[in-house]
């Protein structure tokens, strides 16, 4: 099996274009992009995001995002090789949690020495070459038999050079398991007994703001301090990634890493799993950094989860097609750091450029719409709190209701009509969509929930009509506080808010 696998890895040949596809996945992308002062975009570099989303025997299911960086040839690498570590035999229904874990975890590791192997002569030629150059940056003074070595050597470094990250979700006997390597996300969102749907992030990205991260550092003999300022390694964020051999293999010649007594920066997964999905019903989403940091740059990080899933519910509630739901998503992202960008206001300067999106989006027993419904037009998620009570939990109190708001352009009966307005408001034929928060979730699990649109979330409310105050005026039920000032910064940079109750 073992040379099965190297000669499909070797191969130029895609193997994994003969395995088939799984029909409850759906992708959307978008390459990068950096605009200039007219808002119009560019692409700054060839996309580097790669996927894969495989159905496998015995009722497996392999996906993967990744998210590679000084281009696109590791990201590549790992798909490929990742598919003949886990779809060549290795998994099987018999497979206890342990197993399936420490099958993972041999395949990332593989993957790493597989790669390396595979540049390994490039390097020794490398090496050669810059003995044979000589010392000093006095390129101009080289003669011609130099100057070919040195653009030898050029060419050498650019074969060799970057690395990736990446999320992997596997199901195996509708046991889901996350393995995760550097900074891309995955959220799981499933219906609850109360007809909301709780979401949950699974993991957390392995950055320098990562407390367990800068333990596991801190105990190779560096410094937490210095890497929480330095928050660059290598030029990228992540402390875990694949390939990348100049951090890999030269990490004492890097000043915040050379104290390490071992390889700081690795490409071991954080891994979990196996969460049961009987009786789930909602969907699996995997995502490229990129994808996240737009949204965090054109609304801050606050409610980037929130926003995500309340993108993609009101997208399959509308589509019919999973790919269709899922690249809408990602063109609304795109289009929000895009006018948050020409807008001008406060998010203007971190919304400059953005990097390759990816979104994967896998349903479980989801039904999907019959698509006769009109697609969303983009939208803010703006927050309102609601009153909460479930007579199986007490430790709700209340929820956070997200409203869409569309961005620019009006529908007009349900289709998308020229004009367009600075700061949108909700217009006929478009319903606000909605997300719902505990407000109780803990600082490891992220929790979101959506409506389903039937009012049972207005139900909860108490069978005891409210009183009037002493001015004659029922207390609102609905706090639009949170609402009222995100909705100001957006459209009017300083609207007043008087009392909680929004503009007077």
């Amino acid at each position: 099996m073992a040379v099965q696998r190297r000669n499909l890895i070797q191969s130029h040949q895609r193997w994994t274009d003969d395995l088939p596809l799984c029909q409850l996945c759906g992708v959307g992308t978008a390459s990068n992009c950096v605009y200039g002062p007219d808002g119009k975009g560019t692409l700054n570099h060839p996309n580097e995001d790669c996927h894969f989303r495989f159905r496998g025997e015995d009722g497996c299911f392999l996906y993967g995002v990744f998210n590679g960086f000084d281009g696109s040839r590791v990201a590549n690498f790992v798909s490929q090789c990742l598919t003949a570590e886990l779809l060549l035999g290795q998994l099987n229904s018999s497979h206890t949690d342990s197993d399936v874990c420490r099958i993972l975890s041999q395949a990332f590791d593989a993957v790493e020495k597989s790669y390396f192997d595979s540049i390994d002569d490039t390097l020794a030629e490398k090496a050669n070459l810059q003995s044979q150059l000589p010392d000093g940056p006095h390129f101009h003074q080289l003669s011609p038999q130099c100057q070919k070595l040195s653009d030898r050597l050029g060419v050498l470094e650019q074969e060799v050079s970057g690395g990736a990250t990446a999320v992997v979700a596997l199901i195996l006997n509708n046991k889901l398991y996350i393995a995760n390597v550097g900074t891309n996300r995955a959220l799981l969102c499933k219906s609850t007994s109360d007809g909301q749907n709780q979401v949950i992030q699974i993991g957390h990205a392995h950055m320098t703001d990562n407390e367990d991260e800068l333990d596991r550092l801190a105990q190779l003999g560096l410094d937490p301090s210095r890497l929480r300022q330095a928050g660059l390694i290598g030029g990228q964020s992540s402390t875990r990634r694949i390939g990348d051999y100049k951090v890999k293999f030269n990490y004492t010649d890097i000043d915040v890493l050379s104290a390490a007594k071992n390889k700081p920066i690795i490409a071991e997964p954080e891994i979990h799993g196996g969460q049961s999905l009987d009786s789930v019903t909602g969907f699996l989403l995997l995502m490229s950094e990129g994808l996240i940091k737009a949204l965090e740059a054109a609304h801050g990080t606050e409610q980037v989860n929130q926003e995500i899933v309340a993108m993609v519910a009101a997208e399959l509630a509308q589509q019919s097609s999973l790919e269709a739901a899922a690249q809408s998503v990602v063109e609304r992202v795109k289009r929000l750091h895009h006018d948050a960008f020409v807008s001008g206001r406060s998010r203007a300067p971190h919304c400059s450029q953005h990097e390759d999106m990816t979104l994967l989006v896998r349903t479980i027993d989801y039904q999907l719409s019959d698509g006769s419904l009109t697609p969303t037009q983009g939208g803010r998620i703006y927050p309102v709190s609601v009153p909460y009570s479930n007579n199986q939990s007490t430790s709700k109190t209340s929820v956070t209701l997200s409203l869409v708001m569309p961005s620019q352009g009006t529908l007009t009966n349900g289709t998308n009509t020229a004009s367009t307005l600075e700061g949108g408001t909700p217009t006929p034929g478009q319903s606000p969509t909605v997300t719902l928060q505990s407000t109780n979730t803990n600082t490891h699990t992220q929790s979101s929930s959506s409506s389903s649109g039937d009012g049972s979330l207005f139900r909860q409310r108490g069978t005891q009509a409210a009183q009037p105050d002493e001015t004659g005026r029922v207390p609102p039920y609905v706090d639009f506080t949170k609402f009222y000032q995100l909705w100001g910064m957006d459209n009017s940079e300083g609207l007043s808010i008087q009392s909680g109750l929004g503009p007077q």
